[in-house]
């Protein structure tokens, strides 16, 4: 096998790029979903059922995208990249009209085309990674892509706040999405499709080696057994961290299906009023209503706005490790360590929290850790794995992202924070919890050496 060249910034940064866009999908979906749900008309308890459509085709896409994309060469966008663009149209698509839904089945919909195409255009850019870098460069790709990550959350998340001061009206009917949303949604789009097409023509990928071995592993295995066969000779590595990312993912879906009608409640006092509980026809109550959703959406905006500063956070301390890591070799299990702990802190203190502005606070500690789990975990991981097999890999290595957003959608995270109470500020404290304890089993991990090849050894 030849040796990989190492690359400069720019072009990892260019091989990384349509992440921007594939996160300003992810942070108007996390920031704002819920809102959408709950301007439909959507029960509170019934928000993290309604957002099952994000794991479920994770667990589905990932593995089977990852498979095909190992045993994909285009002569004119290689590997990877087919898959780049087809998930990036379907998401502009949907990500456009999802304000636009009428419906809660229409904007369930709608968000189940958006998470399956997100996910096809999603693990190609982490197998890329692993594909084009020398492994003692790894860290940095991973942690650059982090920074672009953190860029597009912070971004995004303020989109909806940003386009209202611009003069753009928050306010609608009962049961419309509000111009504000639905602007920041064509934003998204136009965002995540011009951002991986710019990846698309600026970076190549490096042909299979052997171009004839290649066409014939092609036509050997079928992909559901070969999936189940990986699935069955996992490496430990990958299982070690994959218990680890359980309890991260758990708390991140707990906030992005739960943060909204928990920090309108908690902290803002503004609750999403139930149209079911004013009669329209009378105009006092009609008028009434109105100021309720109005108090609502303006809490629902400044929530996005400050769940944003997670994302600044992890763009910062993305800088930080990618200039030491440009540098020196990362102690990846360490940083994991240190940073979940801050992100389980982060979500515990917003119990606690009595004045909004406190919030930068709590969201700045949560976004530590959102910089090292879309970072170190496969850090840690792309050196424990067949270079050949990083596409579908990486795809089932998500198993452990998206089963505890499946847990957490059908009734764990309701279950668990009605044991504390019945406040939705409670799954905060739960998503608190979680966190803590996927830093201490961090420490259950193995550090791999830089170099080191275990998959050979260790299954």
């Amino acid at each position: 096998m030849s040796t990989k060249p190492r690359l400069s910034f720019w072009q990892i940064w260019n091989m990384s790029f349509g992440f921007l866009g594939i996160q300003f999908g992810f942070a108007l979906q996390g920031g704002f979903m819920s809102r959408i749900f709950q301007t439909l008309g959507a029960e509170q308890d019934a928000l993290p059922l309604l957002w099952i459509a994000a794991p479920l085709t994770g667990l589905l896409v990932q593995p089977v995208i990852g498979y095909f994309s190992d045993r994909t060469w285009h002569p004119i966008l290689g590997r990877r990249r087919p898959y780049f663009l087809l998930g990036a149209i379907f998401s502009s698509i949907a990500l456009f009209f999802m304000p636009y839904s009428s419906e809660l089945w229409m904007a369930a919909g709608f968000l189940w085309v958006l998470d399956a195409s997100i996910n096809i255009s999603m693990e190609p850019f982490r197998a890329l990674v692993a594909d084009k870098l020398p492994d003692e460069q790894r860290s940095y790709g991973f942690v650059l892509q982090t920074l672009i990550i953190g860029i597009g959350t912070w971004v995004a998340s303020n989109l909806p706040w940003l386009v209202n001061q611009m003069g753009v009206s928050n306010e609608a009917a009962p049961g419309v999405v509000p111009m504000s949303v639905k602007v920041a949604f064509a934003i998204g789009a136009f965002v995540f499709l011009s951002s991986v097409l710019y990846t698309i023509f600026t970076t190549k990928e490096y042909p299979p080696e052997d171009m004839q071995a290649f066409a014939e592993e092609k036509k050997q295995g079928n992909v559901f057994t070969d999936i189940f066969h990986h699935i069955i000779n996992m490496p430990k590595q990958m299982l070690r961290i994959g218990f680890v990312q359980f309890f991260s993912w758990f708390s991140f879906f707990t906030m992005w299906s739960l943060a909204t009608p928990a920090l309108t409640e908690h902290v803002f006092k503004a609750p999403a009023p139930n149209p079911a509980a004013f009669d329209m026809s009378i105009a006092s109550q009609a008028q009434a209503f109105q100021t309720a959703n109005s108090a609502f959406q303006s809490a629902a905006d400044l929530v996005g706005s400050y769940m944003g500063f997670y994302g600044l956070s992890s763009m910062l301390v993305a800088l930080l490790l990618s200039f030491y890591a440009s540098r020196y070799v990362l102690n990846r299990k360490l940083v994991h360590f240190l940073c979940l702990l801050a992100g389980g802190i982060g979500f515990l203190s917003m119990f606690y929290v009595s004045e909004p502005k406190h919030l930068i606070l709590s969201f700045a500690l949560v976004g530590i850790s959102w910089a090292s789990i879309l970072s170190m975990p496969y850090a840690l991981l792309s050196s424990s794995v067949d270079p050949k097999k990083m596409g579908i890999m990486m795809g089932l290595f998500n198993m452990f992202i998206v089963i505890p957003q499946l847990v957490a959608a059908l009734g764990g995270v309701n279950a668990s924070y009605k044991l504390i109470g019945p406040e939705p500020i409670n799954a905060m404290t739960i998503a608190g919890i979680s966190m803590l304890l996927a830093s201490v089993l961090v420490f259950f991990v193995k550090e791999t050496p830089i170099g080191a090849q275990p998959f050979t050894a260790e299954h």
